[in-house]
């Protein structure tokens, strides 16, 4: 005699009761005080970060405190190791400007930062325009006169580029309470000190610039008298325009200053106007350049030229360069007619949407949660009403749920996270969720224990009286495994939503949760579907045995998917906790003494193994140990670990560079890696162009790779990125077909 099937979706939503409480004796333990933002950022909010590179502080200056209709200075004071720099807000050959993202009260204002004059750091025969020593980048925030709040409170969360031959991001998070009352900060003479470094602003007169066969002609009047006569630095605040290593002239007429600077060959504006600062050029030194003058709109005189392809032969000081190369600047050396994200309707990429939701229901973990509604459909057999019902919950499930993961990605960007789609599965703790949850569902499935006999009664009752809640709950299932995956279509409307405003962000959002849930909702409304299937019978329950297995081999996915995260040690200690959990349930369903000995024993050595190994199991570990680079089977091609530093140097070598942007938990990205990007013609194309390979791997969270994803006007992954100097970037499909690739690589 066969038990009665339960709803598969009754034991999802029943499990993942059973699944937080093991989870709260396996993981919070190891790490209480880590949340899911704590687990992704750079830095924890604290008064100072401090690196091996830089120590970074919030200073305030409020003389007169903070009180309604004033205006306060805030300072990032960062100070630089020997040797070390970070950039100005036009960072030159390479580098990235520093970022200051501020959460404030209403009716309070940050202004923009109040650079101080940069300084120029040759590197071989290009050059960077930044600051070493001691800076403070000061901004103004200014209260509004209706302000009535006893203290402003302050969030920054920022970011900067530290570069001395390599180049390492940082970020921080900073908080300070300022009363409305009494003198706050204390800091007067170093932020009076970085108003004198801040370029003084001039008119532009009679000034003006003139490009003129591969230079910019520089006449610039009503400069400081006491510069005439000596060498000048220039410094546009505009990027791209010229090359800042190259070597130029200048001179002096009397009181007009006179230079001719070499034009960039990838130049990609054309302004009608520039804003300019130049500065008595100096010694090598510590701190902000000497003081300059800005000069705001000075205009253009005559046409741009089109800018020239760059070369392809090897160029002087080639690796020097790349060691201190960053993504945003290789993005846009190599993708001058990129199309940007926001070149997509939102009616295709609506679209786009709802077929790439579609197209989710293919992803092989889906399949096991597909499987119970399956099951569903037949167990209510020609119950129309019900599957109606059913359906309409199910997608409600979904498309809550995608709206959720939504908000919450836009929400976190917001805040100054560099996040992506599948952002989730960056994070050990969810992952090892995930493999519990399906652990449970697979013993569960298998009938290892039911629920009646680990749960009370009224628990294990829900089913019966909530069953819609069941299909809810299946719909949050199924969208919590298929949603780190980008399907064909949803890369550039994902990449279109994180540009949009938040309504119209949650609006692709949710119509690519509708598209996922489409097929079950029509089926629902279908009779014939129903009838089609078989009547309810013994072979419910051998199915419910067989559905066991894909559960488990989700979890072997999501194991090793946390070893890329944790290391092999990461994923032993979490099999290690399911296997005693696993012990726990089944020891809970016993009768007598055998349930109260064997389940206290058990719980006691779960609990014992959290404290002991659960840590490993949140523990990220080091960046470095991915950077070997993996053979193809071709002699010598191989891909290597992605860094825009690496990217610049190949460029500047002349070669193409092929970048698969991937991830562990990514199912798609593992289907191409061992599919077309291993097929020999492919590789045999590859080898021809002297292509470079170059893997970009997102598994884990890295601010740089959302960037070059942004920059190519995409979300999430997989992505594949052909470069290569004077042409568009190619931008493949999501899912690759070896003639695709062909056909990109012949193109070259």
């Amino acid at each position: 005699m066969t038990l009665p099937l339960l709803s598969l979706a009754a034991r999802a939503r029943r499990l993942l009761l059973a699944s937080l409480g093991g989870l709260a004796l396996c993981l919070p333990l190891a790490a209480p005080a880590q949340n899911l933002a704590a687990l992704m950022k750079g830095a924890p909010a604290a008064g100072v970060f401090q690196s091996e590179q830089t120590r970074a502080e919030l200073l305030a200056h409020a003389p007169e405190g903070a009180g309604a209709g004033r205006t306060i200075w805030l300072g990032l004071r960062l100070d630089h190791a020997p040797h070390w720099h970070t950039y100005w807000k036009n960072p030159g050959d390479s580098g990235l400007a520093t970022e200051l993202r501020w959460t404030l009260p209403e009716g309070v204002s940050a202004g923009d930062i109040d650079w101080p004059t940069p300084r120029k750091f040759p590197i071989g025969t290009l050059a960077n325009y930044g600051y070493d020593g001691t800076v403070v980048l000061p901004v103004p925030l200014t209260v509004s006169d209706n302000f009535r709040g006893e203290a402003v409170d302050v969030r920054l969360d920022a970011s900067w580029l530290v570069c001395r031959k390599e180049c390492i991001p940082e970020e921080a998070s900073f908080t300070l309470r300022l009363p409305t009352s009494g003198t706050t900060g204390g800091h007067g003479e170093l932020f009076a000190a970085m108003r004198d470094a801040r370029p003084r602003d001039l008119k532009a007169g009679a000034s003006l610039v003139a490009p003129d066969d591969g230079f910019l002609r520089v006449a610039l009047d009503g400069l400081p008298a006491d510069w005439r006569g000596r060498e000048l630095e220039f410094f546009p605040e505009l990027g791209g325009v010229i090359e800042p290593g190259a070597a130029w002239t200048q001179a002096w007429d009397g009181a007009r200053w006179t230079a001719r600077v070499p034009l960039s060959p990838q130049r990609f504006d054309s302004p009608t106007a520039m804003d300019l600062v130049v500065a008595p050029a100096q010694p090598a030194g510590e701190g902000p350049g000497e003081t300059g003058a800005r000069l705001a709109a000075v205009p253009v005189q005559g046409t741009w030229p089109a800018p020239a392809p760059l070369p392809t032969a090897g160029v002087p000081d080639a690796l020097q360069a790349a060691l201190d190369a960053n993504a945003a600047r290789s993005a846009a050396a190599s993708a001058p007619s990129t199309p940007p994200a926001s070149s997509l309707t939102l009616g295709a990429a609506l679209i786009g949407a709802l077929i790439g939701g579609l197209i989710l229901n293919l992803m092989p973990c889906v399949f096991p949660v597909l499987a119970i509604k399956v099951t569903g459909f037949a167990k209510h057999g020609g119950d129309t009403r019900a599957h109606r019902a059913h359906g309409l919950a199910y997608t409600a499930g979904v498309v809550l749920s995608f709206l959720a993961l939504g908000g919450l990605l836009l929400s976190l960007r917001a805040a100054g996270e560099q996040l992506g789609w599948g952002f989730q599965l960056q994070s050990p703790a969810v992952v090892a969720a995930l493999a519990t949850l399906f652990t449970l569902i697979g013993l569960n499935l298998a009938g290892l224990f039911e629920f009646g006999n680990v749960l009370p009664s009224g628990v294990a009752s829900l089913q019966a009286r909530h069953p819609t809640a069941d299909a809810f709950l299946t719909g949050v299932l199924a969208t919590a495994v298929a949603s780190p995956c980008t399907a064909p279509f949803m890369g550039a409307s994902l990449g279109l939503a994180i540009a949009l405003p938040a309504p119209q962000a949650l609006l692709i959002f949710g119509v690519l949760g509708l598209g996922m849930a489409l097929p079950y909702l029509l089926a629902s409304w279908v009779p014939a579907v129903a009838r089609a299937l078989p009547r309810p019978g013994p072979w419910m329950e051998r199915f419910k045995q067989f559905m066991a297995f894909p559960m488990f081999a989700t979890v072997v996915w999501l194991l090793w998917v946390l070893g890329q995260q944790s290391g092999i040690d990461g994923a032993a200690a979490l099999l290690m906790l399911l296997v005693v959990l696993a012990l726990a349930i089944w020891s809970l369903g016993l009768r007598g003494k055998g349930r109260v000995v064997l389940g206290g024993l058990s719980l006691a050595a779960l609990l014992a193994l959290a404290v002991g190994i659960g840590p490993n199991v949140l523990r990220l570990q080091d960046g470095e140990a991915n950077t070997a680079a993996t053979a193809t089977g071709v002699a010598g091609l191989a891909w290597e670990p992605w860094s825009p530093q690496r990217q610049a140097e190949l460029l500047a070598q002349g070669r193409p560079v092929f970048v698969d942007f991937t991830a562990a938990w990514c199912v798609t990205c593992q289907y191409n890696k061992r599919t077309t990007l291993a097929d020999e013609r492919v590789l045999g194309d590859v080898a021809g162009k002297n292509v470079a390979l170059l893997r970009a791997d997102w598994t884990r969270r890295d601010p740089a790779v959302t960037q070059a994803l942004a920059a190519l006007g995409r979300n999430g992954v997989p992505v594949y990125a052909i470069h290569k100097n004077g042409q568009p970037v190619q931008v493949l499909t999501e899912v690759l077909s070896v003639e695709e690739v062909r056909t990109a690589l012949a193109a070259l």
